[in-house]
């Protein structure tokens, strides 16, 4: 229900990379019960799937790819009425880290969604590669047993139990957990193939260190990524409520290679 979301996170803007953009936001979401599953992959294998327009961000020169299952409430347009059918579902999305100059952002692999309303709206307006899903969340005390099984465009699926095991923290700039959540973008492609940039604004990640049993994953094999091992990192988060702006087209750079955030 929209009366629960947290307008004021506007107002908190002293913890950002960069500035509000100056045209209105357009969209609210709030996401629960996040896993963030993170696996160290091959710089050259990221590289060769992501557009040549966007840098890979790299840390301590390692590549970083992030499997994120979580449930979203309050989706809808500013000042329209959320509807609990539409505006609350399930959502997985594999990811990794890039920027364009001195924005660091996310460029999404794929996004799975339990409403086929959302993936009709999110690839005809952002042409981003969403994927309807049967998706299920449990909640069992303070964990989460969560189900998505991909239903169009080839198999994709992840089975995993996860539950906080820390008391919540907030990433220290410079850490691996700054780099890895601390993100106010997204990068992608429109229809036409221009590169674009799309913000959001939030407060602050509130992380705890999480354990997981995940018992079926193909969502990067999926994608022609391949994961070695169990992931290496594991944070967890209650809640995020997050504005969202309008795509910004960028110019096209010349080809791009990898950037190293400690350099």
């Amino acid at each position: 229900m929209m009366r629960d979301f947290d307008h004021s996170i506007v107002e908190s803007t002293t913890h950002r990379p960069w500035p509000l953009p100056r045209a209105p936001w357009l969209m609210t979401q709030s996401w629960h019960d996040l896993l963030f599953a993170h696996w160290r992959v091959e710089v050259s294998e990221v590289r060769r799937a992501v557009p040549a327009a966007f840098d890979l961000d790299l840390f301590d020169g390692e590549a970083w790819l992030g499997v994120v299952p979580f449930y979203m409430t309050n989706v809808g347009l500013r000042a329209t009425p959320t509807v609990p059918w539409i505006s609350a579902f399930p959502e997985l999305n594999v990811r990794t880290y890039v920027r364009v100059a001195d924005r660091p952002g996310v460029y999404f692999f794929s996004l799975d969604a339990a409403r086929s309303v959302a993936v009709v709206a999110a690839r005809a307006v952002l042409n981003l590669p969403y994927y309807t899903g049967a998706m299920s969340v449990e909640r069992r005390g303070d964990g989460v047993h969560y189900r998505s099984a991909r239903q169009t465009r080839g198999p994709a699926e992840f089975t995993a139990s996860y539950a906080p095991i820390s008391a919540p923290f907030a990433a220290s700039v410079g850490s691996i957990e700054y780099f890895l959540t601390e993100r106010y973008c997204l990068y992608h492609h429109n229809r036409r193939g221009h590169p674009y940039r799309l913000d959001i604004h939030h407060r602050p990640w509130s992380l705890q260190v999480a354990r997981a049993a995940i018992t079926v994953n193909t969502m990067a094999m999926a994608n022609h990524l391949r994961l070695n091992g169990p992931p290496a990192l594991l944070h967890f988060a209650r809640r995020q409520d997050v504005v969202v702006w309008a795509p910004t087209r960028l110019s096209a750079p010349p080809e791009r290679s990898v950037r190293n955030v400690a350099e």
